[in-house]
């Protein structure tokens, strides 16, 4: 029996870290161990928990989160917390290494370390498995007995660590009274492992002269997003020792094999491939791709960036979870900055534009299911600032609990809504539309039906707007009207397709023709306040009055081009250069006004070095060397505003027809292909181009339908075929 689980060991070690090195075209990678947290390690994560990897020779490094560790309450938003961090001390005879590599597999998210030393190889694989919700990390050597050391475990709110021959455990308590815990286990072949002491009584795990080992690493609350529960259920120490018997029924192999499974059924289903690929480039290093992409481009790194988007958004928000927060789960710290929370002026939806048209409709529950959580919560807190009104809308600064801080940001929960509908946009599941999204848009809708100023001249505005982080604060900003306008149109075409509310749906939709519209200022602009104020000098980092061109659906080039044409003038005027999250905003801009080649030199910005070792963070905006977008500091906003800034590129579907390679580069035209594209109507997209233009395509649906599709610039009607 013994021998036939050292095989199976075996076996998974060998799977785990012999199937990603580097050249890899969907691989970032160094040659060095990362030093810096925000701007080296690499992520990994399972949607509740996560990692970030040093890849360490002499220590390694696992910083750990779990993302429902929050401190505040119902009032006060507190902040995402760290969770802890664990040390592996090893004591190699000697600190001279050949051939280091560590890299990010993002076909397979798992994270490999491999090189030499001594004349042995020692290989490390890490992988965040979701079906069993646990962290693993083996390590591997080529010579019998080649690893000794110290494990610790550290918990970041400084609880002391416990343990027992092969594990190490810590609970605490927030000053909430959120309990938490977490729990480290070791399997090893060959040498002994043992709980040790030092002078100061902390623990650790040693082991000496050990074949190989693996860590399982679990961390839990007793939050619940219930608020009939009171936020909390369940108690964290029960959970974290039920995740590791379950683990143990089961080999590692298994484990790895599941995690592949799961995390390959949502990743596996778009692709895509563009200009010419060189594979020399695969080669270097991630941070060597980045310098050298100014002199000449890599569409293999653009399309790697797209996808290492697509891999941070599975790692941070599935079903079941809470949803991507400012830095996805990621966070180092007890105070992070903007408390790394749930922005709701720009950050938290852009999060979400890449779910639905990358195909990752899945990953898209966790912040619909967030907004179903709060309603309660924010509907109290919106009475008493806010006295009569039906409805609920937010703050800006936002927590897991529905507590809320700094300024109120009225036309919030509208954006909140247009999630709600996309979803349904997307995939058209009307009983999803019925039971889950109509009563939520219904009562955000009765907000402003109670809020909004009547003018005698018939006019209606949103009373005390502000353009966000821009100000001032006046009737009728562009920013809330727009918003309004979508919310209410977005109402009744749900009203339309379920067939009910038609005398409510008449009355918004008369409140949405009364609304105070878009107006083109003194200089061809798009106006961002109702007086014609705007300096064509700003260059602000919120565009916030363009909302109308994206994400919503009030401005196009097709239907009201003389918008368009002053939005273009505002978005020119603000310039190209800003942080992350604003270049990946002005990329889904330009894209929107079918200039391909403008959103392309916006991306070309976006892929710059913001920061390296002793690189001031204020440097701007950029990717960091994990590729990590600066805002800076680190926000994951910017990486999934740059996927769905691509998508845009390739496809667009907001005017009720799907448009084929509306906003195609000249960089990208000469040959591509994708895969797995979303449109909206519940429709995927296959399609490859040569010189700019479409030459094959392939349109599925659940159901089969006529669609109309803009291709080549001609408008076609066509059938669609059923999966």
């Amino acid at each position: 029996m013994k021998i036939k689980k050292i095989a199976i060991l075996l076996i998974f070690l060998w799977t785990c870290t012999t199937t990603a090195q580097p050249f890899n075209a969907l691989t970032l990678w160094d040659d060095k161990p990362a030093k810096d947290w925000m701007t080296q390690y690499y992520p990994i994560g399972n949607g509740r928990l996560g990692a970030m990897l040093s890849g360490g020779v002499t220590q390694d490094h696992i910083q750990f989160n779990e993302q429902s560790l929050w401190t505040g309450d119902e009032q006060e938003t507190g902040a995402y917390q760290a969770f802890g961090d664990v040390f592996i001390d090893f004591d190699h005879p000697s600190p001279a290494v050949k051939s280091y590599s560590r890299s990010l597999n993002l076909r397979e998210a798992s994270h490999h370390v491999k090189y030499q030393s001594n004349g042995h190889t020692f290989q490390r694989c890490g992988f965040a498995n979701h079906p069993d919700n646990v962290l693993v990390f083996t390590y591997k050597a080529s010579a019998k007995g080649a690893y000794s050391g110290r494990i610790r475990l550290i918990d970041a709110h400084g609880a002391i660590i416990s343990g027992d021959n092969d594990a190490l455990h810590f609970s605490g308590q927030l000053e909430n009274k959120l309990r938490y815990g977490a729990s480290l286990k070791i399997k090893h072949i060959g040498g002994t492992v043992g709980l040790q002491k030092d002078e100061n009584n902390m623990v650790s795990l040693e082991f000496k002269a050990v074949d190989s080992f693996t860590l399982y690493l679990v961390a839990s609350t007793d939050y619940s997003p219930l608020r009939s529960d009171n936020w909390r259920a369940g108690d964290p120490i029960i959970k974290n020792k039920q995740t590791l018997d379950n683990i143990f029924k089961k080999s590692d192999e298994q484990l790895f094999k599941a995690h592949m499974a799961d995390y390959q059924a949502l990743f596996n289903r778009f692709n895509l491939s563009i200009g010419k690929q060189h594979k020399e480039n695969n080669i270097k290093t991630t941070v060597q791709r980045i310098i050298d992409y100014k002199e000449e481009t890599d569409p293999s790194l653009e399309t790697l960036l797209l996808q290492y988007g697509r891999y941070l958004l599975i790692s941070s928000s599935r079903k079941g979870g809470l949803p991507a927060n400012l830095q996805g789960l990621w966070n180092n710290s007890n105070t992070p900055p903007w408390r790394s929370d749930y922005h709701s002026n720009i950050n938290v939806q852009m999060n979400y534009w890449p779910a639905e048209v990358s195909n990752l409709a899945e990953c898209h529950v966790p912040y619909l299911e967030y907004i179903q959580s709060m309603r309660e919560v924010k509907k109290q807190n919106t009475q008493v600032e806010f006295p009569g009104v039906r409805g609920w809308t937010v703050r800006t600064e936002n927590n897991i609990f529905g507590g809320e801080s700094f300024s109120w940001n009225t036309p919030g929960s509208a954006w909140y809504a247009q999630a709600l509908w996309e979803h349904y946009a997307f995939n058209h599941d009307k009983e999803y539309l019925k039971n889950f999204a109509y009563p939520i848009l219904k009562e955000i809708c009765e907000f402003w039906d109670d809020h909004l100023k009547h003018r005698d001249d018939g006019t209606i505005v949103a009373p005390n707007g502000w353009s966000p982080e821009h100000g001032p604060t006046e009737d009728g900003v562009s920013h809330d009207q727009q918003i309004i306008y979508d919310l209410f149109t977005n109402y009744v075409e749900a009203c339309d397709s379920l067939q009910i509310d038609p005398e409510y749906r008449n009355h918004i939709a008369t409140l949405r023709d009364q609304l105070l519209k878009p107006k083109i200022g003194r200089w061809g602009q798009l106006q961002e306040w109702e007086t014609d104020r705007d300096d064509p000098e700003d260059k602000h980092r919120h565009v916030s009055h363009l909302f109308a061109l994206h994400p919503g659906r009030q401005i196009s080039v097709n239907n009201t081009p003389e918008l368009a044409e002053a939005a273009r003038v505002s978005l020119t005027a603000r310039g190209d250069e800003s942080t992350g999250w604003s270049m990946a905003w002005k990329m889904n801009f330009w894209a929107r006004l079918q200039d391909g080649n403008h959103a392309y030199t916006i991306l070309h910005n976006f892929i710059t070095l913001a920061a390296s070792e002793g690189v001031d963070y204020d440097s701007g905006g950029g990717v960091y060397e994990n590729l990590l977008c600066a805002h800076p500091p680190f926000q994951i906003d910017g990486n999934l505003g740059y996927v769905a800034g691509v998508c845009e590129m390739l496809v667009q579907s907001q005017e009720g027809f799907i448009d084929l390679l509306p906003a195609v580069p000249d960089q990208w035209k000469s040959k591509g292909e994708v895969s797995g594209l979303r449109a909206r109507g519940d429709i995927t997209v296959d399609m490859t181009w040569k010189d700019g233009k479409v030459v094959s395509y392939r349109l599925t649906s659940s159901n089969k339908k006529n669609v109309k599709i803009k291709i080549n610039g001609n408008f076609k009607d066509v059938i669609v075929s059923q999966l």
